[in-house]
């Protein structure tokens, strides 16, 4: 059973996020899918080298589509459902089922690959959507998810913490936190996935000033939905001296500023007696030693 709403933490304002996600929606700008167009094609490269057929596939609010189209690009995968928050995420090639974001709406062992791009970061109930996940998968069916890291716009957090401080004398959260790759592997364990995996990869992206890099993170649905965030309002005065902050400590010689995003890639099988187990202590036939060909020495 999931745990109860009432005792989620509520980290993130839904009603945000959705309208944030209807803003980018509708202001859909092509150059600022470039984060999500590298997860998609890494998560295809991904399924591309496992040796197995995915006959049913879905795609949990992916925005544009784009891990889809790559899945199915691989040979590897029959059909891809996608899922969204709106219907006009959906195309008339591919529409699209409705869901809330910490939704994942299929019958229990329905899947044999579910993909999520982008968006657990974004869930209150992150281990309880985990939990979902892995309940919708058939026995040795996949779980591949791509979530914004640790170390993501870390400068955009420095800068304006640093602004707010040096205007006001104190400092209220604006960048969302995000997970260290670790304790996102230890969701796929608590979830009950078989064969955890998560490695990050860094992304170094070059903008013109601040301005722009909130541009392209608005288009993207990436601001802010803090429930905890200030209500006050932000002045010019607090960004141009954020930008300021943001070239003096995160510039290169060209005087573009630099942006981090480090996504963490997660995978986990449905547990099924064919995978492969772990040796129980003390049941290993040979010594360490004797495998890497070296002496033991006396402790």
């Amino acid at each position: 059973m999931l745990p109860e709403q009432s005792t989620v933490e509520i980290i993130f304002d839904q009603s945000l996020v959705e309208a944030h996600r209807r803003r980018a929606l509708n202001n859909a700008d092509p150059k600022a899918a470039f984060l999500l167009d590298i997860v998609a094609q890494e998560l295809a490269d991904r399924v591309s080298v496992v040796e197995r057929q995915f006959d049913k596939a879905m795609e949990l609010h992916g925005y544009t589509g784009a891990t889809a189209l790559r899945l199915l690009e691989t040979g590897k995968v029959g059909t891809v459902e996608r899922v969204e928050t709106d219907a006009g995420f959906g195309t008339a090639a591919m529409p699209v089922a409705i869901a809330p974001l910490e939704r994942v709406p299929a019958e229990p062992e329905t899947l044999n690959l579910l993909v999520s791009p982008l968006s657990l970061h974004l869930t209150n109930d992150t281990p309880g959507a985990f939990i979902q996940a892995r309940r919708a998968l058939k026995p040795d069916g996949l779980f591949l998810a791509a979530i914004p890291g640790n170390g993501t716009l870390n400068e955009l957090r420095e800068a304006l913490l640093a602004a707010e401080a040096e205007l006001t004398g104190g400092a209220s959260p604006r960048v969302i936190p995000f997970a260290d790759v670790r304790d996102m592997g230890a969701l796929l364990q608590r979830a009950g996935f078989a064969l955890p995996v998560a490695d990050a990869e860094t992304y170094t992206v070059r903008y013109d000033s601040l301005f722009a890099l909130i541009r392209d993170l608005r288009a993207m649905g990436m601001t802010s939905p803090l429930a905890a965030r200030s209500r006050t309002p932000v002045s010019r005065r607090f960004f141009l001296r954020a930008a300021e902050i943001y070239a003096e400590r995160f510039s290169d010689p060209d005087g573009r500023i630099r942006a981090t995003f480090s996504v963490v890639y997660l995978s986990g099988w449905a547990p099924h007696e064919s995978q492969q187990k772990p040796l129980k202590p003390g049941s290993a036939k040979q010594r360490l030693s004797e495998a890497l060909g070296t002496k033991e020495r006396p402790v």
